[in-house]
Parts: structure tokens; C-alpha cells; sequence
């Protein structure tokens, strides 16, 4: 009975067995693939499209890859096909990229037969991708931050240069404002050795000082990507 459906088709079990595993191969790897992106993300949180892209990419690159299959007309016809898609999407992190291309090259992988290399090398890019989380490879051993004050008038800056300078951190104005009786000034932080409470006490500091109404600190780097 199988034989007899595949056969309207125009599939040998061979073609179709063939056709199945890579598909379902390519599934997996994607899933795979998902799962170490969300394990060796930085940040505050990501986008669960991205996870369904990483999921889905790879499966449909098999499905072109068994489409043409060395046919000259079908791979000039994508090649149009591509050339007509936008992509319009930002990509907020070049980690984000380097997945993408990754589930692609799984998906060509399964679709060309490459079944044994394809699992391979997914395996060692995994381990690879874990250990350059582990060891925060690429991460800056200081920390940066953008302090913002502002209150009223009359405002002695130079406590407020004193406070920052024995804080033992880095200190650069970035802008200044005044306007009538309001000012606000904005500072880059870089410290070294970032201790727990370190920033709260430094805010209460700052904030203590006469004249001062507001503080506020932010942490870029945590920012990304949203």
C-alpha cells in the first residue's frame, strides 16, 4: 500500500525514507541549536521569534537543498527568488547572526546527505559555544556606567567631583546642562572592581549632597539585547 502511494508521488521508499530523515535530522539539530542560543544568552531577555527562526531555518533550508538537488533551472530560479526578499530586520547582536548562519549550514548540511559531518560539527560548535560562555570570553573585566544628576540652584560641583574621584572610579562628563535655577550633569563610569552595594552607596552618597534632587545610574551592557 505504502509503495503503491509513493509511487503516485513519484517516490521510491528509498527517496522518501531519505527525504524524512534529513527533514526530522534537521528539526533536531534546529532544536538543538535553540537550546544553546537561549543557554549561552546574554542579557535581560530575547525575542521567542528568534527561537522559533532558529528552529524552523534549518528544516526549510533542507527543503530547498532536496528541491534542487544539482537542477541548474531550480537554483537560478532561488537565486531570483532571494534576490526579490528584504530583509529588514535589525540584528541586535552579532552572536544573533552567527546562529542564524549556523542552523543554515545544518540545514545544507542534511539536505546534501551530509548527515555523519553535520552532527559532528553541531556537537563541536555546541561545546565550543558553551565553553566561550563558561569562561565569559570577550567580556570586559570592568564595568561601565552612565550617571545622570540633576537638581537646583546654587550647586557646588566640586563635592560632587570629590565624592566621584575617592569612589575609586573613572569618571568622565559627558554633557552638562543649566537652564534658569535646573541643571543636570551626566557622567560615564568606568569601574574596575564593582562590589555588591557599591553602587547603592554611591547613589545615597550622591543623592545626600545639597542641591542635588535626582540620581539616577544606568548599566548599558545590560541593555543588550532587549
Amino acid at each position: 500500500m505504502w509503495s503503491n502511494i509513493l509511487e503516485a508521488f513519484f517516490l521510491t521508499w528509498q527517496e522518501f525514507v531519505f527525504i524524512l530523515v534529513s527533514v526530522v535530522l534537521s528539526i533536531l539539530i534546529g532544536a538543538v541549536i535553540a537550546v544553546i542560543y537561549k543557554i549561552t544568552h546574554k542579557g535581560m531577555n530575547y525575542e521567542p521569534s528568534f527561537i522559533t527562526t532558529l528552529v524552523a531555518l534549518s528544516p526549510i533550508v533542507t527543503m530547498v537543498m532536496l528541491l534542487i538537488q544539482g537542477n541548474l533551472v531550480l537554483s537560478l530560479g532561488l537565486v531570483g527568488s532571494l534576490s526579490i526578499i528584504r530583509f529588514r530586520t535589525p540584528i541586535k547582536d552579532t552572536r544573533d547572526m552567527v546562529f542564524l548562519f549556523w542552523s543554515i549550514a545544518a540545514g545544507l548540511g542534511c539536505g546534501t546527505n551530509n548527515w555523519t559531518m553535520t552532527l559532528i560539527f553541531t556537537i563541536l560548535i555546541a561545546i565550543l559555544m558553551c565553553v566561550l560562555y563558561l569562561i565569559k570570553y570577550g567580556s570586559s573585566k570592568h564595568k561601565d556606567f552612565v550617571l545622570v544628576v540633576s537638581g537646583t540652584r546654587p550647586f557646588q560641583f566640586q563635592p560632587l567631583r570629590e565624592l566621584l574621584k575617592n569612589s575609586n572610579i573613572k569618571s568622565q562628563i559627558r554633557t552638562q546642562e543649566v537652564q534658569d535655577d535646573q541643571w543636570e550633569i551626566i557622567y560615564e563610569l568606568k569601574a574596575a572592581n564593582v562590589k555588591q552595594g557599591m553602587v547603592e552607596s554611591l547613589i545615597d552618597e550622591i543623592n545626600n549632597l545639597e542641591g542635588v534632587n535626582k540620581v539616577s545610574m544606568l548599566a548599558p551592557q545590560l541593555a543588550l539585547p532587549m
